[in-house]
């Protein structure tokens, strides 16, 4: 039966998930055992049998590359119209559809950035702060409304010692500037990234006639990564479920990383509390990363809230890479020397990732690596398809499209890159005209791999569909990336450097929780490496100057010996 096919090769655990419907379902997931699959199967096995109508199903995740990942496997498993949104696109959907009916008018246009606002803010009320303490209270501004606070609760947080405040601050001026920032962007018409939840919360409790609705649209919901959640995301997600209680969540508490940002896994742990009948599963079998590295991510959270003990699938291991060195140049020199070690042995650029607590602890390593040689990739910088010469080239292949321009696509693709500078030999130097080569390699292997069935029309739209969920093509490099941004993938290799006090954990985590939050940073980071996992740190930011810096407790936690 087409059923039973769906369920193949799902373990034992990952099957109940898929087949359980006659009680809300919470799964706690540890990295790398293999959530996504099962909650994807869940969605295709539920269609199957009736238990979900797919026009009824909203899958819900916290990017846009993860709800693409998912519809995409949905699609893979024979199902069509599912919706896998973020909490934001789904807000902004209903948004959109419904506000004309409330106000005869367009939705207002979404602030890109707050902090132009934000400065202006600052300008009339006569006060000037560099660009970290813009950002911090631009920072603020959101941290209170993920957390669904007015402007005087966020005060009473400040007042109460629970919610400190950016420098040069005071609580009556941070109100001012709260107050304010609302009132500008109320004159200019225009709504933040935060507010699209909030208005859509707003929309849903004051219209009995949308909400429903929209409960009739929704009626089976499926949330990933519910470490996350956000006050005013749960908000939004009860006012969607209503009564009914046709949910499934998944998530892991140790990998709650952005606190900061306002997530909390509380709702994660108490879902049983919200609903008594809920079945709760638990995935540990790990099908990523080796017996040491999951060693050394069960010791990590050893004794913490909700934590997991992973298992691992395949008895074979290469024990954990460590080193401490004298200085960060001396680290950086040792890393890209590393890396050049498992580039002679076989692994791509493309496997590894070097993991920064921050990214200012990048620029030494990208140096190093450059000075060898070796291709780098600076994760959350300017992303792939929003560089000049790519959006350039993807503008012609567009172009080409609309003109119905004649041939197979690999070939007309290939013949407006090499009418924008491309050449089949590959510069033998690094810097800008390296990377811009590898860029438009990287559309050419995109064009040879869809090949020749397809339209160029079919692949211009991919392309534009790529861009727009930030599917970006594996590039030949190293990738460089803070922790922050790894989460949610993974290398064979991975190195995570400046592993002593006051860099990871970093310095201003000084409270139990704001440890507690580096201690899961550093799962997270351990869990992205499959095959290989290098610790290292220096005890000197430059030879014999400054404090001696100690190792990181969590790295002295795993039993190594310096």
């Amino acid at each position: 039966m087409v059923t039973s096919a769906v369920l193949e090769g799902l373990n034992e655990s990952q099957r109940l998930v898929a087949t359980t419907f006659d009680a809300p379902v919470v799964v706690m997931a540890g990295a790398g055992t293999g959530k996504t699959r099962a909650i994807t199967h869940r969605i295709a096995y539920g269609t199957q049998i009736g238990a979900y109508r797919p026009g009824a199903v909203l899958a819900l995740t916290f990017t846009q590359k993860a709800a693409q990942e998912m519809a995409g496997r949905v699609r893979s498993l024979g199902v069509e119209s599912v919706a896998c949104r973020t909490f934001h696109s789904a807000a902004l959907r209903q948004l959109q559809h419904f506000w004309p009916q409330l106000t005869d008018g367009f939705l207002p246009e979404i602030l890109t950035a707050k902090g132009s606002v934000v400065a202006h803010v600052l300008q009339t009320l006569g006060v000037e702060v560099d660009q970290a303490v813009l950002r911090d209270i631009a920072g603020e501004i959101e941290w209170r409304k993920v957390k669904a606070f007015s402007v005087d609760d966020y005060i009473h947080q400040v007042e109460q010692g629970l919610r400190p405040l950016p420098s040069e601050m005071t609580p009556e001026l941070m109100r001012k500037v709260m107050d304010r920032y609302e009132t500008v962007k109320d004159e200019r018409r225009r709504i933040d990234f935060e507010d699209v939840l909030l208005a859509a919360a707003g929309m849903l409790e004051s219209e009995p006639a949308i909400l429903n609705r929209v409960r009739e649209q929704y009626q089976h919901f499926v949330v990933d990564e519910y470490q996350d959640v956000s006050p005013v995301q749960q908000r939004l997600l009860d006012l969607w479920l209503g009564t009914s209680s046709d949910i499934c969540v998944v998530g892991d508490a140790s990998q709650t990383i952005y606190s900061f940002a306002g997530a909390t896994s509380d709702y994660l742990v108490r879902f049983s509390e919200a609903f008594p009948q809920a079945r709760v599963v638990r995935l540990e079998q790990n099908y990523r990363s080796t017996p040491d590295i999951i060693r050394a991510a069960n010791l990590t959270m050893k004794g913490q809230p909700g934590a997991l003990e992973l298992r691992p699938q395949d008895e074979a291991t290469t024990p954990l890479v460590y080193c401490q060195h004298a200085s960060d140049d001396d680290e950086a020199t040792w890393i890209a020397r590393t890396i050049e070690q498992y580039l002679a042995e076989g692994y791509q650029p493309s496997d590894i990732a070097v993991l920064h607590r921050f990214s200012a602890q990048a620029l030494l390593t990208e140096a190093a690596l450059k000075s060898a040689g070796i291709s780098v990739r600076s994760q959350g910088g300017t992303r792939f398809f929003d560089q000049p010469h790519v959006k350039r080239a993807v503008m012609e292949i567009r172009g080409a499209a609309v003109a119905h321009t004649p041939g197979p696509v690999p070939r007309v693709v290939a013949d407006i890159l090499f009418g924008l500078g491309f050449t089949d030999d590959e510069p033998d130097h690094q810097g800008a005209t390296r990377s811009e080569w590898e860029d438009l390699r990287a559309l050419m292997d995109m064009a040879e791999r869809f090949g020749t069935n397809g339209s160029l029309q079919e692949f211009s739209e991919e392309l534009v569909r790529r861009a727009q969920a930030h599917d970006e093509p594996t590039m030949p490099a190293v990738t460089l990336a803070t922790v922050h941004s790894a989460k949610g993938q993974e290398w064979k290799v991975v190195a995570v450097v400046g592993l002593s006090v006051g860099q990871f954990p970093i310095s201003y985590a000084t409270t139990e929780e704001e440890l507690a939050e580096e201690r899961r940073l550093f799962y997270v980071a351990l869990t992205r490496a499959q095959e290989r996992l290098v610790l290292s740190w220096s005890t000197h930011g430059q030879p014999g100057r400054g404090s001696a810096r100690t190792i990181s407790p969590f790295v002295e936690e795993l039993g190594i010996a310096v």
